[in-house]
């Protein structure tokens, strides 16, 4: 991203997000997740307090077209215990909740947000980008492979989220020093 954390492409512009969008990032989050997720969770994925909260542990990068919220991603730098000593241990960022607004997708805007949020990432210093994907989310994996993330483990899928199907995240990194795929 550049120095004035925007990044613009076509019509369509990528910020860092303030306090005062939340309701806005709620209103795409949830449209985008309830089309998608409905066959196995029930409910919106977010609610206003809970994009208050991660705002303040993290960023919401957004992408917005003439004044209008088309997607969002958040990333949380991740700084592990300091007394690990692997270099795998430091130096690590979360993404997630990537959305793009359900007639903004398949736009390319969500690969516009994977690159700006990690390009943001790399200028904080940060070495790897970690995500989480719900196992039952198939198309996902194809997505983040051909972006240079691969599979790392698996992980339990939050307990208090009723679901109607059994679930776990997939666990995914990607090294931000490698070469950006084309």
């Amino acid at each position: 991203m550049t120095s004035d954390d925007s990044r613009e492409s076509k019509s369509v512009q990528v910020r860092m997000a303030q306090r005062e969008d939340a309701e806005k990032i709620t209103t795409v989050i949830n449209s985008a997740f309830r089309a998608v997720e409905q066959f196995f969770v029930e409910g919106d994925r977010v609610d206003v307090g809970e994009v208050l909260n991660f705002l303040s542990s993290g960023k919401f990068l957004l992408a917005e077209g003439e004044h209008t919220l088309l997607g969002c991603v958040y990333v949380e730098p991740r700084h592990l215990d300091s007394n690990r000593s692997s270099p795998q241990s430091e130096g690590r960022a979360y993404l997630g909740l990537l959305a793009v607004d359900p007639g903004a997708q398949q736009s390319g805007l969500g690969s516009l947000l994977m690159h700006a949020a990690e390009d943001y990432c790399r200028a904080l210093g940060l070495r790897f980008m970690d995500i989480k994907v719900v196992n039952l989310r198939e198309e996902l994996a194809g997505f983040y492979h051909k972006r240079g993330y691969v599979e790392t483990g698996t992980s339990a899928f939050p307990a208090e989220v009723a679901t109607k199907l059994p679930c776990h995240f997939i666990d995914m990194s990607k090294p931000l020093d490698a070469d950006k795929p084309t």
